[in-house]
């Protein structure tokens, strides 16, 4: 018995020195977790404190997954920076909900309001975390 490559896939956009959103398609699991958690990692060493993960496309996360999601907004927090979620799946919201991670993380259901969130936020205004 074979299993199938998981669906996942990752794209950063930078919008300045300091914003970057970063799209994920697919899965979010123990399989892709490291790689997603890698991309962060090196997003916030190289300054960009202003995440915005669009999570639009996820269609699972599991435990690991959410690891990652709160390990990121833990240093992005120390960093002085901000971080926001995008996400519209109601499975996805549901998860969040379910483990009342919905009142941890800055959830929104449009890019541009999770823009500028984490722009306002790391601005000096504390709109942006909970």
């Amino acid at each position: 018995m074979s299993f199938a490559e998981p669906r996942f896939a990752l794209h950063e956009q930078p919008v300045d020195d300091e914003t970057t959103v970063v799209t994920v398609r697919g899965e979010i699991h123990v399989s892709t977790a490291p790689e997603f958690s890698r991309l962060l990692a090196g997003s916030i060493a190289e300054g960009r404190t202003r995440l915005v993960l669009d999570l639009t496309d996820v269609e699972f996360i599991d435990s690991t997954g959410l690891s990652v999601l709160l390990n990121t907004l833990r240093r992005v927090t120390r960093a002085g920076g901000a971080m926001a979620i995008v996400a519209t799946n109601p499975t996805v919201l549901r998860l969040f909900e379910i483990t009342k991670l919905d009142s941890t993380f800055a959830i929104h259901a449009e890019l541009r309001a999770a823009l500028d969130q984490v722009q306002a936020a790391a601005g000096g205004s504390d709109d942006g975390m909970p």
